[in-house]
């Protein structure tokens, strides 16, 4: 089922978004009054069960959780059922696929430290709070990222790059990368494939 008129709950939050946006299934996207997001040409976004046969788990869910977080999705890129989760910013390049299930978050979703931890806890303003550590995510044009990969803060991947499905992905990779594991490391460069 294709919901085009969810893009009218987009358009009410100031989601930005180009032409031919393809909403296959309802996804949650929600953008935070003073956030940005903004979504280019071409762009499909599974939410359905079906929609794609690795079987998703949720909804895609794209989300900016504080003022001046921004979240930036390219032209011609496809996701299936993903979270996508800023604090900071996340940057997704031209011709991406994000596999089922992957999580891209930019922050820790809570202190670290344990007196921070009890902090927030006690915080009236909850989750908004600065106690919680983030950091920009930036992945390149032309990636494919597998089902299951998770991107954690402020992970760099290049253009052209592979990410195997389960993969734990945190630091900078340059392009041409085939990146896997847990920790995710560069199994290959694409030159090296025969």
């Amino acid at each position: 089922m294709n919901s085009n008129w969810f893009k009218v709950v987009m358009k009410a939050t100031n989601v930005k978004y180009g032409k031919s946006l393809l909403l296959k299934g309802i996804p949650v996207i929600f953008n935070k009054r003073g956030a940005e997001i903004s979504i280019g040409n071409n762009v499909t976004i599974k939410s359905s069960f079906l929609s794609n046969l690795v079987g998703l788990y949720s909804r895609s869910i794209i989300v900016t959780r504080v003022r001046g977080a921004k979240i930036k999705i390219g032209n011609d890129v496809g996701i299936s059922g993903a979270t996508i989760y800023a604090r900071k910013e996340v940057t997704i390049g031209d011709n991406t696929a994000i596999g089922g299930n992957v999580k891209i978050l930019d922050n820790d979703f809570h202190p670290v430290n344990t007196e921070d931890r009890i902090k927030l806890l006690a915080d009236p303003k909850g989750g908004d709070s600065d106690l919680v550590l983030a950091r920009p995510i930036s992945i390149g044009k032309n990636c494919f990222i597998g089902c299951n990969a998770i991107i954690l803060k402020g992970t760099v991947i290049g253009d052209n790059c592979v990410i195997g499905a389960g993969a734990v992905v945190a630091g900078k990779f340059g392009d041409n990368c085939i990146i896997a594991g847990n920790p995710a490391k560069v199994i290959k460069k694409m030159g090296e494939m025969k």
